[in-house]
């Protein structure tokens, strides 16, 4: 698979032979050893309407964070432990989530393509495993926030995309908003009272 639209097929094709789509089953469609569309899949579900299933964009983030630990790790093939492969959505409702990707997908497809390599070649996967596993973790305490963890995971989808075709431009603004993200997630949290600040419990007399 070259492009986003190769894996939106694959998905949807994975969607109509089963009832219940699993973890397992996306793996086996994409390949062991894809971590483009590995990190890319998950990120873009959680901004589909399956992403607002209370506890699902966790659970990607999960996925997502074991995914990049292999790849900083520069692991051969991809693994998930069995309970996370295990877990399931309707096929129904990936098909539905996927089918609302297909304008995005025509477009990225068409803007984004092997420009700057260099960029795509170690260290530049591992840096993008570390950025990527931060961003990874704001996003369990975002879910208390509504549509808040979409800029992590668009950040996320933008590596695995880069990966995926190659772009190291594409590398590069991915780690430009993977630090824009991170900005406004801390604002977003200081805001929100989870980590305390102003919106906080100010209780100094």
């Amino acid at each position: 698979m070259h492009s986003v639209c190769d894996i939106l097929n694959r998905l949807r094709e994975t969607a109509d032979e089963h009832d219940r789509v699993t973890v397992g089953h996306v793996l086996d469609a994409i390949g062991d050893r894809s971590y483009g569309p590995a990190l890319l899949i998950p990120a873009l579900i959680e901004v589909t309407p399956v992403g607002g299933i209370p506890g699902v964009p966790t659970f990607l983030a999960l996925i997502i964070a074991l995914t990049a630990a292999q790849l900083l790790f520069d692991r051969d093939h991809l693994w998930l432990p069995g309970f996370i492969q295990k877990r399931s959505v309707s096929g129904a409702k990936l098909h539905k989530s996927v089918d609302k990707l297909d304008g995005i997908a025509h477009k990225l497809d068409k803007w984004f393509h092997g420009r700057l390599p260099r960029f795509v070649k170690q260290p530049w996967p591992r840096i993008a495993a570390i950025a990527i596993i931060i961003l990874c973790c704001t996003v369990p305490p975002l879910e208390f926030l509504p549509f808040a963890s979409t800029a992590p995971m668009l950040a996320i989808a933008a590596f695995g995309l880069a990966l995926l075709v190659r772009d190291g431009l594409l590398m590069l603004v991915a780690l430009g908003f993977s630090i824009l993200s991170l900005a406004l997630d801390a604002d977003l949290l200081t805001a929100g009272g989870l980590f305390g600040g102003e919106g906080g419990d100010n209780s100094q007399s």
